[in-house]
């Protein structure tokens, strides 16, 4: 093997079965996924003639995996396929779609065999929404996961002993389209103020990835009585849980609270610089993460892109973002609170 491959291996606990994959995170690009694809490695005196299975699966939870309300389990299994290994039922070629896979064929020797799996189009993106610190067990989450095990045949139950689990991770990226700059403006008018006060958000484009710092820009035209003061900005992830609570969560992951002020009959116009990052929220409860690997680091979900002719129901959660600029607009006749929003996406 190459040295700069990394490939994941797990061991059933009776050694009947063994999984190599070269990478657990697999690109949504739009317009295509990156296959699922691995080897498993058979010891036959372990398997005692039974045949090898592996399967490809996305799972909808909420709260606990041991939670039931009803007789009614809190998962749904979103996406389901089996393939037989071993035997095989087809040649190891035609089977071998890519290069890690030949390499690792010829060094694991007779006893190897390949899978690939495709992703159909309706299916989301890995999500975990972020536990508190005294939560524990399974929580609010949709997963991806591979898994191997033998058996007289794919339906009978699983035994532990003999069977390998994987979770990988589906991740979403887009495109920058630098033909869309998102922007939106608004007027409010004062009671006891002849002119209004004319507000506008734009942003520089509409795609953000992971690390990168959000700029906003920021126009103000006071024509009012009025003063404002009090300017801030905040990006705000909106998550919407779908399938059985149909819970709507705002949380704000990054925000600018400055002493900025727009007298009477003044005007500003000015660049504010964001960091929505999931090192600064690592600790708040609800927030919606791009899925987690064990002792692996994660980012922000990263918007939903939901296909035409796909049911919303089926991504189970729906994630995207906001700007939000906030502002105080105080008078002879008290102190009003406006504020103003724009909605934007962001992605991995």
């Amino acid at each position: 093997m190459s040295p700069k491959h990394v490939v994941f291996k797990k061991v059933s606990r009776d050694k009947s079965v063994t999984v190599y994959m070269a990478k657990r995170d697999f690109v949504d690009h739009c317009d295509f996924v990156d296959p699922v694809d691995g080897v498993i490695v058979i010891d036959p005196v372990q398997l005692k003639g039974k045949k090898v299975y592996v399967m490809l699966s996305c799972t909808f939870r909420y709260g606990r995996q041991d939670m039931d309300v009803m007789g009614v389990a809190f998962r749904r299994d979103l996406f389901l396929v089996t393939r037989q290994v071993y035997p095989e039922l087809q040649d190891k070629e035609k089977l071998t779609h890519t290069k890690i896979q030949q390499k690792l064929l010829r060094k694991l020797g007779n006893n190897a065999f390949p899978f690939f799996f495709e992703f159909p189009d309706n299916l989301p993106c890995s999500i975990a929404l972020q536990p508190g610190l005294s939560d524990v067990g399974k929580k609010c989450a949709v997963e991806f996961e591979v898994k191997a095990f033998c058996g007289e045949n794919q339906d009978e139950k699983i035994d532990k002993q003999s069977s390998v689990r994987l979770t990988i991770r589906k991740i979403q990226f887009s495109p920058e389209d630098s033909k869309l700059l998102p922007s939106a403006e608004t007027t409010f008018e004062f009671l006891m103020s002849e002119k209004p006060l004319h507000v506008k958000l734009s942003l520089p484009k509409e795609t953000f990835y992971h690390g990168e710092p959000l700029k906003a820009n920021v126009e103000i035209t006071n024509s009012s009585s009025r003063n404002i003061k009090d300017i801030s900005l905040s990006v705000e992830q909106v998550t919407h849980v779908i399938l059985y609570s149909n819970d709507k969560y705002v949380k704000s992951v990054a925000k600018e609270e400055t002493s900025d002020s727009v007298p009477s009959g003044t005007s500003l116009k000015k660049e504010y610089t964001l960091h929505p990052l999931l090192a600064y929220n690592k600790d708040r409860r609800g927030l919606a993460l791009d899925g987690r690997l064990k002792h692996e680091d994660t980012n922000l979900a990263s918007s939903s892109i939901v296909k035409q002719e796909v049911l919303k129901e089926v991504q189970g959660i729906l994630v995207s973002y906001k700007v939000v600029l906030r502002m105080v607009a105080s008078g002879s006749s008290g102190v009003t609170r406006q504020w103003f929003e724009h909605i934007l996406n962001t992605s991995d």
